[in-house]
């Protein structure tokens, strides 16, 4: 073979293997794991609608700050992450008197002599009981702000109460890795869910050894009737001794009734209660406001007290379902 033969023939080899490399180059083999499922996330559209829309994997959970720092949306016209939706707060429409409240509520005036009860005049305890409404309810509507110990009622005063010709319920959903709580009214013959308000809450600490990863368990719980109001000086036992009960459970206790679902603890000993109230230099005890939105407690989920109060006020007289999760999109509501 001439030596311009061979060099042809190699010219042409060396270009045909220079043009394959270049192919493959442009078209890489896709590695398995690089495309993660999609998860469905709730994202507020507006406080009475609700849709779902794809999501990435929650972010870890961190034992040294909540998870509000990383957690993440993402919004329907864009793969970016997008920053934490607005917190949503529709309580005043409880206790608005006009065509702005909300329909599971409605405006009595009051009378001393009414024809649900027979033989003495009617106590605000009364219309409490006959229209399944906490007395804190009543008063917070009365006074026209959170003033709950305020419970003077005179003829012809206006206040709302609970309806009780519309089946409803309550539904709180914590989201563990977010230190949120998200307060839900549900209509059961509709299936219409609305999102009364978010609260930022406390839960228990990092315990890698329980499944949800807190000492605070996973699942759905009823809430029960055993409820409690604590004032500076009232003593009850704790943990076998005897104790100012406010500064273990702060103002209010609800405690979990029964597991309705899939939990990863029993009910016993688990509710929601307020911030403890701790000892001042003064001497006096004061409401401490901490462990709001982080890892804190023995198990129970904590909320500021003016938050515990207003939640005590609404849901105690209603059948109320909490619902403990990893993330949001973890939620099924009505099953």
């Amino acid at each position: 073979m001439t030596m311009p033969r061979f060099l042809a023939i190699f010219s042409i080899i060396l270009f045909t293997i220079i043009g394959l490399i270049a192919l493959f180059k442009e078209k890489p083999p896709q590695i398995a794991g690089e495309i993660f499922p999609s998860i469905p996330i709730e994202i507020e559209i507006a406080p009475e609608k609700q849709r779902l829309i794809p999501a990435p994997p929650p972010a870890p959970v961190s034992s040294k700050a909540p998870l509000q720092q990383v957690a993440q949306t993402f919004s329907p016209e864009i793969s970016t992450p997008a920053a934490r939706l607005p917190d949503v707060d529709r309580i005043d429409e409880l206790f608005q008197k006009d065509d702005k409240k909300l329909p599971i509520v409605e405006t009595v005036t009051y009378k001393s002599h009414v024809t649900w009860l027979k033989g003495r005049p009617a106590w605000l305890s009364d219309y409490a009981m006959h229209y399944q409404t906490s007395r804190h309810f009543i008063a917070r509507s009365l006074n026209g702000k959170t003033d709950y110990l305020t419970q003077e009622i005179k003829e012809g005063d206006r206040f709302n109460v609970l309806r009780k010709d519309i089946p409803f319920q309550f539904y709180l959903l914590v989201d563990t890795s977010r230190c949120e709580l998200r307060f839900y009214y549900i209509n059961l013959e509709t299936k219409e869910r609305v999102l009364l308000k978010t609260y930022q809450v406390g839960l228990g600490r990092i315990d890698s050894s329980k499944t949800s990863g807190l000492l605070t368990p996973l699942g759905k719980y009823t809430l029960g009737n055993r409820i409690m109001t604590y004032k500076p000086k009232l003593m009850g036992t704790y943990q076998g001794k005897k104790t100012e009960m406010i500064t273990v459970f702060g103002t209010r206790w609800i405690p979990f009734d029964k597991e309705v679902g899939k939990c990863t603890a029993p009910s016993k000993g688990f509710g929601l209660h307020g911030t403890p109230w701790k000892v001042r230099g003064t001497g006096e005890l004061a409401d401490s406001k901490q462990g709001i939105g982080n890892y804190e407690s023995d198990g129970c989920i904590r909320l500021s007290t003016p938050d515990i109060e207003e939640l005590f006020a609404i849901i105690v007289t209603k059948p109320t379902v909490i619902d403990i999760v990893k993330n949001f999109s973890d939620a099924c509501f009505l099953n």
